[in-house]
């Protein structure tokens, strides 16, 4: 197998590991963005909730723990680097490493699935600032594709939602509903990018897995943070639940097909505020967990890699859309236009 890279680089959102971090966190989060500081602080309670520990960190610790003997296994012996856009190990920090190591060119395996601004375009513009300080002793990072129609991503994502549909009552599961979940994000970058595209095709092939008709699931959005007055995806996960409880549902699998790992959104606006809605309405929910460190989702990054060292490996993908291209056009997923 030929090694056209040198080094791998685990590229992800981070999240705070202490109250102490919360503040700065969110900070460096929302630096440049159109979020009132009042939600900013309102956040911030949240992750008081939990210690103010975010579990992103330990979640990308334990992928990469998971990913070296996947690597190992497979003759891929590369060394793993990992670095955050947001909380520490900070990306500059991580490329200087990297820098010093004397790695030259490096494949970046961002922890995001779905194409738009924030988790595509984003990742990229951020690695490609901080490289600028190291000059020529920059190594060249670039990235793999999005997965969201890669067969072992949604074998995984199924899988997960089986053992939710196994905590249903037997003779309920046939008319039980999927909320899919993703994170909301404006319609100005939603506008410019296949977000939506992407994550109604991954809902549709988890779904056709399972022989749900279409009437039986829905793609939900979380986390809103922007101004009232800006347009976001909808419909919220809230209005959704309170929606299926006056149509008659009475059970609810809520699936975060938009989120990798089980962290701090996950958490508060599933685990927190959906559940106690449904307990309030008496509507029976049961979370799916999301695919974490699933075997066919470690898998499925161990592909993604062969496909970029060896160009004669076969490139993966279901459903009616080819896979995505390995390097992003320059008009894809636009930094979004701000609204006054």
């Amino acid at each position: 197998m030929s090694k056209p890279y040198d080094a791998l680089l685990i590229v992800g959102f981070g999240g705070p590991e202490g109250p102490d971090d919360v503040i700065p966190f969110l900070e460096n989060v929302l630096r440049g963005k159109n979020v009132p500081r009042e939600r900013m602080l309102e956040v911030t309670k949240h992750y008081q909730l939990f210690g103010g520990v975010s579990p992103i960190n330990e979640q990308a610790r334990q992928l990469i723990e998971a990913l070296k003997p996947e690597l190992e296994s497979h003759d891929i012996n590369l060394p793993l680097y990992w670095g955050n856009r947001n909380w520490q190990p900070m990306l500059a920090d991580t490329l200087q490493e990297m820098a010093n190591n004397g790695v030259q060119r490096a494949l970046a395996l961002v922890l995001a699935g779905y194409s738009s601004y924030s988790s595509c375009r984003q990742y990229l513009e951020d690695i490609e600032r901080t490289c600028e300080p190291l000059g020529e002793q920059a190594p060249q990072v670039e990235k793999i594709r999005v997965f969201y129609n890669h067969p072992d991503f949604i074998a995984a994502v199924t899988d997960k939602i089986q053992q939710a549909i196994n905590q249903i009552e037997p003779s309920r599961q046939a008319e039980t509903h999927i909320a899919f979940t993703a994170h909301s994000i404006p319609h100005s970058m939603s506008d410019t990018s296949d977000y939506v595209k992407q994550l109604e095709e991954a809902c549709r092939l988890v779904s056709e897995a399972f022989g749900i008709p279409s009437n039986q699931w829905q793609l939900v959005y979380q986390s809103r943070s922007g101004r009232p007055q800006d347009p976001w995806l909808e419909p919220d996960i809230l209005d959704h639940l309170n929606s299926l409880h006056n149509n008659g549902v009475t059970d609810v699998i809520v699936a975060p097909i938009g989120f990798l790992s089980d962290h701090l959104e996950v958490l508060y606006d599933l685990d927190t505020e959906a559940q106690q809605t449904c307990s309030i309405l008496g509507l029976n929910m049961v979370r799916a967990a999301t695919v974490g460190t699933h075997p066919r989702y470690v898998q499925m990054w161990r592909k993604l890699i062969q496909e970029r060292l060896n160009p004669a490996c076969e490139k993966q993908a279901v459903g009616q859309f080819a896979p995505n291209h390995d390097t992003c056009p320059a008009a894809c997923c636009p930094r979004p236009t701000r609204p006054a």
